[in-house]
């Protein structure tokens, strides 16, 4: 069930609860969500935060993209995207194939710079050019791993799934997200690298924190620090650790777990003192920066939208950090403000979300939702709004 472009989240949410033959009372009952805040998200009063979608999602045992309607196959089709999965799929069931005899990769040196190369591309937000040109270096990845059977080809191998994983899951697609961890991780294993293996899990807990299933995520996080003892110390090993850190302090957020997410960010706040800013650390964007970004979210998921509002206003973002996190950054304040009624600071920081990585924010669902949260307000908003509203297919 995907969205239409009059649909929303909380009439997807009523009508899978009619299907079900459930009340508002009912559901509210299941999912632990206030009366008042499933009805009037229902309504489009209020935007479906994303402690309530997933809540809701477990209590009708349907997948998060049942209720917030991803992929957006509409607005997929416009930008000629859709058509780009479907290789991205097939290069990743070549993992256990072995070589292919039809491939003569290149040296490992220049797939490993391409890898980098589709990081860096990633984080820029430039989302199609990289989708577009991920089979091909994971066909070739595949064959030279399985050729020279090297710590080095299995890493390029590790690197190429995790882009995967991010192409899949900024458009959507969080099953065939789901499918590029597994690649990844079975590539980390035989690179028998911890660092890339306690990555595999921040990223698995991810998907748990998306899905609502928190205690699930937090104990992946706990088995990813564990592996991390196994690395030599140093700066990679801090910076993998503080992100693993970041990635609890939001499961422990949402989960209404205060104690816990400030005792994830104090220790993350601790790690990112020596590692100073680490965005050339795999790509984690690690450090001062991402703590103080974490911060604002922890306190969104705490229902604190004031606060997360005021902490990221103050916020100063440095020039040279990835596109694709100030991005999600500014949906994020938008969204505290949003909350807060500061409407028009709200819709600033979704335009600052666009220009910053403009294909990412497209199928940002805190950006949609936001959206959908000042379209009910029913305020006097600049026409540039409507615009915007066209722009995302609402």
């Amino acid at each position: 069930m995907h969205s239409l472009n009059h649909d929303h989240t909380g009439a997807r949410i009523k009508r899978l609860r009619l299907e079900r033959h459930l009340t508002q009372r009912a559901l509210c009952d299941l999912s632990q969500i206030p009366y008042s805040t499933l009805t009037k998200t229902e309504q489009g009063i209020l935007p479906a935060s994303p402690h309530l979608i997933g809540a809701v999602a477990r209590a009708l045992r349907v997948e998060v993209a049942t209720v917030t309607g991803q992929p957006y196959l509409a607005e997929l089709r416009q930008d000629e995207l859709d058509i780009l999965i479907q290789p991205i799929r097939e290069a990743l069931d070549l993992f256990d194939l072995g070589a292919d005899p039809d491939i003569t990769p290149r040296p490992g040196e220049l797939l490993r710079d391409d890898a980098e190369g589709f990081h860096a591309s990633v984080r820029a937000g430039l989302i199609k050019q990289t989708a577009a040109q991920l089979p091909g270096l994971v066909a070739e990845a595949t064959t030279a791993a399985h050729q020279e059977e090297t710590t080095e080809g299995w890493m390029i191998l590790a690197s190429l799934y995790r882009t995967a994983y991010d192409v899949a899951s900024k458009l959507g697609y969080l099953d065939l997200a789901t499918i590029a961890l597994d690649r990844m991780e079975w590539a980390a294993q035989r690179a028998s690298s911890p660092v890339v293996g306690g990555m595999y899990r921040y990223m698995r807990a991810l998907t748990y924190l998306r899905a609502g299933q928190y205690r699930t995520g937090d104990r992946i996080i706990q088995m990813g620090l564990s592996a991390l003892d196994q690395e030599e110390p140093g700066r990679v090993r801090d910076a993998v650790t503080g992100q693993l850190n970041l990635g609890a302090a939001v499961l422990a957020g949402r989960a209404q777990d205060r104690n816990r997410a400030e005792g994830h960010l104090a220790e993350a706040g601790r790690l990112a003192e020596r590692t100073g800013e680490a965005a050339d650390v795999h790509w984690l964007a690690f450090g001062p920066t991402n703590v103080s970004v974490h911060r604002v979210s922890v306190l969104a998921e705490l229902d604190e939208y004031g606060a997360a509002a005021e902490t990221g206003a103050k916020l100063v973002i440095p020039r040279d950090w990835p596109a694709s996190r100030r991005s999600h950054h500014f949906a994020e304040v938008a969204r505290a403000q949003m909350w807060t009624g500061a409407l028009d600071d709200a819709f600033s920081n979704l335009l600052r979300a666009r220009k910053a990585a403009p294909q990412q924010a497209r199928y940002h669902q805190t950006v949609r939702e936001t959206y959908d949260g000042l379209e009910a307000a029913k305020r006097q908003l600049p026409d540039s709004f409507l615009s915007y509203g066209s722009w995302l297919g609402a």
